[in-house]
Parts: C-alpha cells; structure tokens; sequence
C-alpha cells in the first residue's frame, strides 16, 4: 500500500492539471487505490478499445488512460477516462452512452460504488 505522502510526491511531477485534481480528489475521498494508478507514471496507463469495453458486464466503467474506437459497442453504459478518441466518441454517443472525465465521476460518486476500475 502506498501512503497519501507518497502519493502527493508523485502528484507534483504531474503537468496535466486534469490528472492532479484527480488525484487529488481520489486522496481526499480515501480511494487510495485509484490515487495511486493515477499517479502512477503515464506508461503505465492503458488504452482500452470499445470491444473491450462491450464484453464487461458493468455498467460504469472507469478507464485510467485512453478509450480508443477500435470495435464496437452495443449496449449503454458510463465510460470515464482521462481521453477519448474522436473515433471512441462518436461510436459511445450513437450507442446511447454516458462520457465523463475521471474528475467527474469521483465527484458524483465518492467511493465509486458499482464502477469497474481498468487500468
């Protein structure tokens, strides 16, 4: 397990004001877990195609890193992440489903209840 301090320490090397807030927030809401992906170095971040994203069985879903548009998707549910293609975007709004940054969601749902963490 890593500690708050730690985790603040790997936030302030952060550039991406969007990140840092995230993580922020994460800390603050005690998802300790999530804050630490999040301030994990930006390698470690995973890009995630739509027909990967068809075959949970969640319905919120939270990407740490990038949703690409390879595939389909043919159900509705709630993707967050720190970036969609534009491809992703389209192929997410036509099947009817919910796009939020990572910020957004810890917001309306603090201890992301019923949220599927990939990344």
């Amino acid at each position: 397990m890593i500690s708050k301090t730690q985790i603040s320490k790997r936030a302030t090397r952060k550039r991406n004001i969007e990140i840092v807030e995230s993580i922020n927030l994460a800390k603050k809401n005690n998802l300790l877990d999530l804050a630490k992906k999040l301030s994990a170095p930006k390698s470690q971040y995973k890009s995630v195609n739509l027909d990967v994203l068809d075959k949970f069985e969640d319905d919120k879903v939270l990407v740490i890193g990038k949703v690409l548009g390879s595939g389909d998707i043919n159900k509705k549910i709630s993707v967050s992440a720190f970036g969609f293609s534009e491809q992703a975007k389209e192929k997410l709004k036509k099947a009817g489903c919910e796009i939020k940054s990572i910020k957004e969601e810890i917001s309306k749902n603090k201890d992301l209840k019923g949220v599927k963490i990939i990344g």
